[in-house]
């Protein structure tokens, strides 16, 4: 007999199905709760409310597991490509060497972007912000694309525009970055993988040959993974819920970039290098008062802990690695770098913040890893978009071929009651 959940409501007895995932996380079944018995139920944020059956990601905050599709993050972050995983992320297994080869080829040939999608960085007033550059551009691609407006076509089709939308993000990425230099933008070369290629297009000189250093395309492809999906986050369930209206992915991955653009979200490792700068100067690089400002609950520091992860972030153990393996390759000499060391050197020895798990996250060693490589800190959460893009998608084709409802949350009305229109002369 299967386990059922018992509500009493004006003294009636509802029976309430519970549902049983893979990993044993147990959900009370309430979608006919309202249509038996008149009730909502109130969950502000969903942070207790599973909107979703997913195939996707697995996340245990407690216990700081993350897998994709049932890998662990650890094994995926040391073994795999990017292009690997987005597979991986995108239809359900690991790929073979020949279906590898095959993805990467095609995502090779749609890198280009119209020369038209170039014109409209001329129209961007100077200093615009990247990310709201990004989310513009995204949608815009539907412009160019309008065969792909309706998602409810072939998968063939369907499966081209996912192609086409991670085969020109980084192009994409790359020339926000060119264009917030002053620099020309440098098109995709062929002959590069995946990481490589959105490397030399970011820090490629029309001038002279680009080399990538493989310290540095490591750092970047365990990043990208890391960033890949991370469950029904903000910007996913964004996603998911444009595209239950069966609006286009273009659509549908613009509003995730809107969702990801909040500091509460992707903004968090820009976050933490505006702290680092406010410590610089405000400060007087004195880490030793601002920690213990931070202890004494009179400052927020930004970059350690998680709202999931109660233990530790997993991720942040291995960009940890190579945050540590691209300082020492590069020896960058930045003031902000030092006092991030100091910072991290505090959080994993301190008793105030070992015995609260206050441990550095992975936005804190992202962030100084992208200050390091030069990114200017308002393309961070571009960079985090970059990422995430599979993961985007791969929720988005999982709600479509689920054929889920249109999503429409409930609300407790808190308002005025039912009150007679009064004429305007007669107000007061």
């Amino acid at each position: 007999m299967s386990e059922k959940a018992t509500i009493i409501l004006d003294g009636k007895n509802y029976e309430l199905p519970v549902i049983t995932g893979t990993e044993n996380e147990k959900a009370i079944d309430i979608s006919k709760l309202r249509a038996q018995s008149g009730y909502v139920t109130y969950d502000e944020g969903y942070k207790n409310t599973g909107a979703t059956i997913s195939n996707v990601t697995f996340l245990d905050g407690e216990l700081g597991i993350l897998r994709y599709r049932g890998y662990s993050i650890e094994e995926l972050a040391e073994k795999a490509s990017f292009t690997e995983v987005s597979y991986l992320l995108l239809y359900g297994e690991l790929p073979t060497a020949q279906q590898l080869a095959n993805f990467e080829h095609e995502l090779t040939n749609h890198t280009l972007v119209h020369e038209n999608l170039v014109k409209v960085f001329e129209v961007f007033p100077t200093r615009s912000h990247p990310m709201g550059q990004l989310m513009t551009l995204m949608s815009a691609l539907s412009s160019f694309y309008p065969d792909s407006l309706n998602p409810n076509v072939h998968p063939d089709e369907v499966n081209t525009t996912i192609i086409r939308l991670l085969a020109k993000m980084p192009t994409i990425c790359s020339m926000i970055y060119k264009k917030g230099k002053g620099h020309p933008v440098l098109y995709p070369q062929n002959k590069y993988d995946y990481v490589t290629n959105f490397l030399y297009m970011t820090f490629g000189d029309v001038t002279q040959e680009y080399m990538a250093d493989p310290v540095v395309v490591d750092a970047m492809n365990k990043l990208l993974i890391l960033h890949a999906d991370h469950e029904q986050n903000c910007s996913a369930s964004t996603v998911r819920i444009v595209g239950s209206s069966h609006a286009n992915l273009y659509a549908s991955i613009s509003a995730g970039v809107a969702a990801l653009w909040g500091p509460r979200h992707g903004g968090a490792n820009q976050e933490v290098l505006e702290m680092l700068e406010h410590i610089q100067t405000v400060d007087k690089g004195d880490v030793k008062k601002v920690v213990a400002e931070a202890k004494d609950k009179k400052r927020l520091l930004y970059g350690f802990g998680h709202r999931v992860y109660k233990n530790f972030d997993p991720r942040a153990k291995i960009i940890k690695v190579a945050c540590d393996n691209v300082l020492k390759k590069l020896k960058v000499n930045d003031p902000l770098l030092d006092i991030a060391k100091e910072l991290e050197e505090a959080a994993l020895n301190d008793p105030y913040f070992v015995e609260r798990k206050l441990y550095p996250n992975v936005d804190f060693y992202s962030g100084i890893i992208y200050k390091a490589l030069g990114f200017p800190t308002p393309m961070f959460t571009v960079l985090f978009a970059l990422g995430r893009m599979p993961g985007w998608i791969s929720q988005w084709k999982e709600m479509r071929e689920r054929k889920e409802d249109i999503g429409r949350p409930r609300q407790i009305y808190n308002g005025a009651t039912l009150r007679p229109y009064i004429d305007l002369k007669n107000r007061k």
